[in-house]
């Protein structure tokens, strides 16, 4: 039995399949989702969703947002949202130093920009440290 799963950020849709579980970085927790789950809506934190489809995993960064689950479906609206595959890791590893770089001259900076820039080190943390755990988790799993 399957569960049909959307994963929407801001400006795209990000993934739209159905799946057997969905694994969401709730905000009191990881919760598993299967098909006549019951309704639920809840706020996302920083973290990664993991996806199971036939003994398949696959991951998406999610940066806050929320999702409404659904008997037979689970719409994840986020505020970001990639999938781990897709980040590019010179990027995000760029724009981890700059935010770093702004957040050291942070002196006479106003609160919002001071808190933006703090988001920004925030998401890009969460996309490298996404990167490192889990690109290469099927290849290290079949090696062992």
């Amino acid at each position: 039995m399957t569960i049909r799963c959307e994963i929407v950020s801001q400006d795209r849709l990000v993934y739209k399949d159905d799946v057997d579980i969905v694994i969401l970085p709730g905000i009191d927790g990881m919760m598993g989702i299967l098909k006549d789950h019951s309704p639920v809506l809840s706020v996302l934190q920083f973290g990664v969703i993991t996806i199971r489809k036939n003994n398949e995993e696959q991951y998406f960064t999610v940066a806050g947002g929320i999702a409404e689950v659904q008997p037979d479906q689970v719409t994840v609206l986020a505020d970001a949202a990639e999938d781990i595959s897709e980040i590019d890791e010179s990027r995000a590893e760029a724009a981890k130093a700059r935010a770093e770089e702004l957040l050291s001259k942070a002196g006479d900076m106003d609160t919002d920009e001071y808190l933006m820039i703090q988001s920004s080190l925030r998401k890009s943390s969460l996309r490298l440290n996404a990167v490192k755990r889990y690109r290469n988790k099927k290849s290290r799993n079949q090696d062992s």
